[in-house]
């Protein structure tokens, strides 16, 4: 037989060392999430590090809770691509058994039609006025959420905030309950990193800043009046934010989030 080169065997003992590590690692950290752990309402599982749900919520629903899907957008080809692809995977999902996934609109924040009025449910609201974003077109989306709620006829009591890039693999169950919304935890965003900053709009007596939650607006399922209430305080402080040098260079892109 012959024998093997030393760099075949360095490179197989690295291989075996990597994988042992792996494997440890994920033991260690399942240990460590085990109370996290829970099934959810189709028999698989989920776990949430950042506010633990209610045991009341994890039991099995014995009714539906139908959510209306609403994400803004604008009339950039990409924008219209994007919207397509979602709108197309979120009628494939809608009605397949157990799904909670009610009505669907996009909200173009263009202030005028475009050509898939007639192929994707749409409202369209105005964009800021000239200049009010500063060259960062995400600040229309609480403004656009602000308008839709105003006119729109919702008739479902909770609302998914999307975005265009979202793709549905199988429906979204509403995971939020009552006054307790459900989103998406960032691992970019970090309040507690920028106190200094975050106490311009966060006052100290409102709380600690691990408070504030780091999950952004999307995705979020939350009950049509709490978003009514919040939406207005979203864009207000959104606008602030952007004008506050030093927090607009330090958030940047997440500024809106």
């Amino acid at each position: 037989m012959g024998r093997a080169s030393p760099i075949l065997m360095v490179l197989f003992t690295f291989g075996f060392a990597f994988g042992t590590y792996n494997l440890v690692t994920m033991v260690i950290r399942n240990r460590s999430v085990r109370n996290w752990v829970s099934d959810d309402s189709n028999g698989g599982v989920f776990f949430d590090p950042v506010v633990e749900m209610p045991e009341n919520v994890k039991k099995l629903k014995n009714s539906k809770t139908p959510y209306h899907v609403a994400l803004t957008a604008t009339d950039a080809p990409y924008s219209k691509w994007q919207c397509r692809i979602m709108y197309y995977w979120y009628k494939k999902k809608k009605d397949l058994p157990g799904s909670e996934m009610g009505g669907f609109t996009r909200i173009l924040h263009s202030g005028n039609p475009d050509e898939l009025m007639d192929e994707i449910p749409t409202m369209v609201v105005d964009p800021l006025p000239a200049g009010l974003d500063r060259g960062y077109i995400v600040l229309n989306r609480p403004w656009a959420f602000v308008q839709w709620l105003e006119k729109a006829k919702i008739d479902e009591e909770y609302i998914l905030m999307a975005e265009p890039d979202h793709i549905f693999v199988r429906p979204l169950p509403n995971l939020s309950h009552g006054g307790m919304p459900a989103g998406y935890p960032f691992f970019y965003i970090k309040p507690e990193q920028n106190e200094k900053i975050i106490r311009k709009f966060y006052p100290e007596e409102n709380g600690p800043v691990t408070n504030v939650d780091p999950i952004g607006n999307s995705p979020v399922i939350i009950r049509k009046d709490l978003l009514e209430k919040i939406a207005p305080t979203w864009m207000n402080v959104s606008l602030k934010m952007k004008d506050d040098p030093e927090t607009d260079k330090t958030f940047g892109w997440v500024l809106e989030m």
